[in-house]
């Protein structure tokens, strides 16, 4: 046997290089295994890797362990918290969950369109066109749970719509799973229509954070509207706090002192 048929049978069978011709000033020598290179190996054993994104909707807190088990037992759900505690995430995942699962017929999302502090003045196109700067939040979370070819499909086909707050009057929203976000947003009158748009076999989660309101103080609803709802047993008011945002760590002690 050639000493280049040796090498290549040690090779595959795993045996020692510990030959003269295996030397440090040898032609041939030995590549080295991903274990001695301390790059990761597929090898079952290893389960150290870190997993830096996952699909599977798991609560990072129990503030969001909370709201979670609040969706699925209650037909509406009021979640009121600072930024970064996945409300709006939390939401809309329940909401593609319960539409893949056939528990509803249809996604209905619905977002205020207020500007942030700055006009951004007239927008050209249609009215998709006009009002996709203020429904951008929801789109981001659809496509995060689906590909946004799956989301464009359902779209089209009617099971995801995605409406401003001003188109619901005077809907009855049966066998649907809605979702109200940026609440704070809405004044008193208009959380009283959007509550009231719940029809059968529906679920509704109306998410906000009271002390980030677009309008002023005194026009903003949220905080009225649960406060009331807190007397209702059938419908579940989560008050998320600093402790469950899962954000960069940075925007927890900015609430705090902001």
């Amino acid at each position: 046997m050639t000493k280049r048929a040796a090498l290549k049978r040690q090779s595959r069978e795993g045996g020692a290089f510990d030959g003269p011709d295996y030397g440090q000033d040898a032609k041939v020598r030995r590549l080295p295994t991903p274990q001695s290179r301390g790059a990761w190996s597929p090898h079952p054993s290893n389960d150290d890797r870190e997993q830096g994104y996952l699909k599977t909707l798991k609560p990072k807190s129990e503030g969001q362990a909370q709201l979670l088990n609040a969706i699925d037992t209650h037909n509406l759900t009021l979640a009121l918290g600072p930024a970064g505690t996945g409300k709006t995430y939390l939401a809309v995942a329940k909401a593609v969950e319960a539409l893949e699962a056939g528990k509803v017929g249809r996604i209905v999302l619905s977002r205020p369109a207020v500007e942030a502090g700055e006009s951004i003045g007239f927008l050209p196109g249609a009215m998709e066109d006009k009002l996709a700067p203020y429904l951008r939040p929801l789109y981001d979370a659809l496509s995060d749970r689906l590909s946004m070819k799956r989301v464009g499909a359902l779209m089209a086909e009617g099971l995801i719509e995605i409406a401003p707050v001003g188109y619901m009057r005077g809907r009855t929203l049966n066998n649907a799973f809605i979702v109200i976000d940026e609440a704070q947003n809405c004044t008193y009158v208009q959380l009283k229509m959007l509550l009231t748009r719940l029809g059968w076999h529906s679920n509704m989660v109306v998410t906000g954070d009271p002390g980030q309101t677009d309008l002023l103080p005194s026009l903003s609803g949220l905080a009225d509207i649960a406060t009331r709802l807190e007397a209702v047993p059938e419908i579940a008011v989560v008050r998320l706090a600093e402790g469950d945002i899962v954000r960069h760590p940075l925007v927890a002690s900015m609430i705090g002192v902001l």
